[in-house]
């Protein structure tokens, strides 16, 4: 049996990761299509918003 679901999971002091295909649309309104998984920001200091560069281990966030 295929799994065609999308998969979020929230990583313990780091991103959103999410598994499946997913749309983003930006805040200029351009759209961008993300196949397979993604790491989305949650601490908010990622300098390639809304996708995670890694910035929540230099600022030791916690959430």
């Amino acid at each position: 049996m295929e799994n065609n679901q999308n998969k979020i999971e929230i990583a313990a002091n780091g991103p959103i990761l999410v598994q499946g295909t997913i749309e983003i649309k930006h805040s200029d309104g351009r759209i961008e299509i993300k196949e397979k998984s993604c790491a989305l920001c949650r601490c908010g200091h990622s300098a390639n918003k809304p996708f995670c560069d890694g910035a929540h281990r230099k600022i030791d966030f916690k959430g």
